[in-house]
């Protein structure tokens, strides 16, 4: 056999290769999920994370045909949640839906025992929404300025709720500190959820929280919204200000979530993952919801995900450096 005929039959060896590569994918995606899919969220229902997670669950579910289970594993500002994620069976049906909170993890806890750049494949994102500023209605305030007065009149007097040291309740509550130059102590939990529960029994007096788990309780008078830390108003929100509009523009902080699948998931299911996760994402139903908590439906995937997820990383890193902040 002359080289030509070597050359050829490795060509079209490779190509009938990669088509049997192509099909075993197509066929992947066509047939998954043939059973319950497990989504690790790293808080306890009733928080930010929970908020976006049920609706988009569901509608998966009811798209798929197969359950897409919420498994709530809240602890140390979502990073047990993230750890049990590292480890799980990366056979396409384990995934992670994280948050911001895990890109400020590595600056906050420096004995982590996972990597969420290289132990954690992104998939993409679900929602980012504008941090607010919320009060229990017995603060003496209706505004961003009235809260600052108030502060700068009684430092130490309030104290703020957040959903774990390290969050971005946390950071958002530390960054607001280093530049109003006000003191307000930090009161940590285990969520969001019972964080909000006694922000609303007025056991806290204010949080720095996702619009997402708050926007309910702000639409039933439950909690007042002083400020969006953002440049523009938030969809179904027109009511409250920016902080720019109040007098604080350089205060902008969003709180963002996102699905990962552990190391070693096959693409293909990842790419199955994409795909069913676009199809509720995009659809009428969480269109409105998302509208709802404040949000609208993103378009950013895969390795492009994986991107925006390192610049929060290093983002997060120089707000902890520069505000100081501790785990309390």
């Amino acid at each position: 056999m002359n080289s030509f005929d070597t050359s050829r039959r490795s060509l079209l060896g490779g190509a009938l290769g990669a088509a049997a590569l192509g099909a075993t994918g197509s066929a992947w995606a066509e047939a998954w999920p043939t059973k319950p899919v497990n989504v690790i969220v790293p808080f306890p229902a009733g928080g930010g994370t929970d908020a976006f997670a049920r609706p988009l669950f569901a509608v998966m579910s009811k798209n798929a045909g197969k359950q897409f289970v919420i498994d709530n594993k809240g602890g140390a500002g979502g990073t047990v949640g993230a750890s049990l994620a590292a480890r799980a069976a990366p056979d396409g049906y384990n995934f992670f839906m994280g948050a911001v909170h895990h890109a400020i993890a590595p600056s906050m806890y420096p004995k982590l025992d996972y990597n969420l750049e290289t132990d954690l494949v992104p998939v993409g994102l679900v929602s980012s929404v504008p941090q607010v500023i919320v009060v229990n209605p017995k603060v003496p305030v209706s505004d961003l300025k009235g809260l600052l007065d108030y502060l700068r009149r009684n430092p130490g007097k309030l104290n703020y709720g957040s959903a774990g040291n390290g969050t971005s309740h946390h950071l958002a509550g530390e960054l607001f500190k280093l530049q109003t130059k006000t003191f307000i102590t930090h009161i940590p939990y285990r969520g969001a959820g019972p964080a909000l529960q006694d922000l609303i029994a007025g056991q806290v007096d204010l949080m720095f929280d996702g619009l997402g788990s708050s926007a309910n309780h702000i639409k039933g008078g439950r909690i007042k919204a002083i400020a969006v830390a953002a440049d523009k108003r938030a969809p179904g929100f027109a009511e409250v200000p920016t902080t720019g509009e109040a007098g604080l523009p350089s205060y902008q902080v969003a709180t963002w979530y996102g699905i990962w699948a552990p190391k070693g998931t096959p693409k293909e299911a990842t790419d199955a993952m994409q795909a069913e996760m676009k199809k509720a994402l995009y659809s009428d139903e969480l269109k409105s919801i998302w509208a709802g908590l404040g949000a609208n439906p993103p378009n950013l995937w895969g390795a492009d995900f994986g991107k925006f997820v390192s610049s929060e990383v290093k983002r997060w890193a120089e707000v902890v450096k520069n505000s100081g902040a501790k785990l309390d």
